[in-house]
């Protein structure tokens, strides 16, 4: 997935959501994995020839970043009820 995205990279950085695998993919830089990290169960970082971070994958997102957005839209939100 990520090699045939960053390939085609013009700008530096891109996020991209597969709702159908539910994935989420936040590429940090051009360039082409040669190997990715698993720094946690469904979280990896991938990297390049010069062990560089070009990506982060995270599968499962929706379920991963539920406790992450659930807080984030009460905050934005009950602001705009007030």
């Amino acid at each position: 997935m990520a090699k045939s995205i960053m390939k085609k990279l013009n700008s530096k950085k891109i996020i991209n959501y597969d709702q159908k695998s539910d994935v989420l993919y936040i590429g940090v830089r051009k360039g082409i994995e040669e190997e990715f990290v698993e720094i946690s169960p469904g979280i990896n970082i991938e990297l390049d020839e010069k062990s560089q971070v070009i990506g982060i994958e995270i599968l499962n997102a929706s379920k991963v970043l539920k406790s992450v957005v659930k807080p984030l839209q009460k905050q934005i939100l009950e602001p705009a009820v007030r």
